[in-house]
């Protein structure tokens, strides 16, 4: 049987097509998994009896089992773990805003990219997640905030800042947009979804297939030699070739590329590193969103002072730049930025 989970609302249609059913059918089942919720075909009111048994017959529902919750009693942050069909586990982290959620998504079991600063790095690789994955973390993610919080009803949007490095795994995570993006099933816009990227160059010269979401750039530093500690593959893909295919990326009217920046104390935030940025970025259509260094156990940096924090926001604003500071959210649980790791979550 083919997972539900895994099928483009045009396979759906060719499918009842094919066997006397109309369109209309397909559009109504996708709008009722998705937008309402519903966790069966038999859930789902008024299609032909033969239909339903041609559906049960190709389509399984496999939702992924939810083996952890985690919930902030700072500020409704909620961290699930989700156990896979192989028994592998993947963290989505729920972000409380003031309207809505934001979900965290992960796109790979571990990650190849091993940061020096992020705590998914420590445990390498396991493998990509399929699609289906993908989606199903989303979908069970929005199930879980509508039922736990009164007034969180509206489709959250979504980054993908979880674990792994998404544009290593550009043709699942791009499948699994285009069935979140489809106007019959969540239906959720291109400024909706941000990718965040490390800076897996093949992934980036593919960006474009991703159809107008946002990016973001895992930045962190100006200058190679300090790139290359905190995100090893800048050795492959150095920030100059970066800068340059980043400058070919086609955005809508008012969209930014967003440079993440941790600010590690002691180490990336001083007036050199202002002045070089400008020198890198004059006259790009950049917003910068500074992230104070979360810790995590083990981890070889240490968090700076707001104030430190403060005086360089000020200083890329004077030269003109955009620049917002990351509220930490979710740190007592070890679901900030960087916190993330499924490798021992379990025991």
């Amino acid at each position: 049987m083919e997972s539900f989970f895994s099928t483009p609302l045009s396979s759906l249609e060719d499918f009842i097509t094919e066997h006397g059913f109309t369109k209309v059918h397909a559009q109504t089942i996708y709008t009722q998994i998705y937008k309402h919720g519903a966790k069966s075909f038999e859930e789902i009111s008024g299609l032909p009896q033969k239909l339903y048994s041609l559906l049960e017959k190709k389509y399984c529902f496999d939702f992924l089992e939810i083996a952890k919750i985690q919930e902030s009693v700072d500020d409704k942050t909620v961290k699930l773990l989700f156990k896979l069909s192989d028994g592998r586990t993947v963290e989505t982290v729920c972000v409380p805003f003031q309207k809505k959620y934001t979900l965290c998504l992960s796109s790979q079991v571990g990650c190849a990219m091993k940061c020096s600063f992020c705590f998914t790095g420590t445990q390498g690789l396991t493998r990509s997640l399929e699609k289906k994955e993908i989606i199903l973390q989303y979908i069970q993610a929005y199930a879980y905030i509508k039922e736990k919080f009164e007034g969180h009803q509206a489709a959250p949007n979504i980054v993908f800042m979880g674990q792994g490095e998404p544009l290593h795994n550009i043709d699942n995570v791009a499948d699994a947009i285009e069935i979140l993006k489809t106007t019959e099933g969540m239906g959720l816009g291109p400024r909706q979804i941000t990718l965040s990227t490390a800076g897996y160059l093949p992934g980036i010269k593919r960006f474009s297939e991703l159809g107008s979401v946002n990016f973001a750039l895992s930045f962190h530093s100006p200058f190679n030699e300090e790139r290359n500690e905190l995100i090893p593959l800048n050795k492959a893909y150095p920030i100059a070739d970066l800068i340059e295919e980043l400058k070919s990326i086609k955005l809508m009217k008012r969209q930014f590329l967003t440079f993440e920046y941790l600010i590690i104390r002691d180490l990336n935030h001083t007036r050199k590193h202002v002045e070089e940025i400008g020198r890198l970025l004059k006259d790009m259509p950049v917003i910068f969103n500074l992230i104070p260094f979360n810790e995590f156990p083990g981890a070889p940096y240490k968090r700076p002072e707001m104030a430190a924090v403060e005086e360089f926001k000020a200083g890329l604003m004077e030269l003109g730049f955009h620049a917002m500071i990351r509220t930490t959210k979710g740190d007592d649980i070890l679901a900030a930025c960087g916190q993330l790791t499924s490798q021992e979550t379990l025991s």
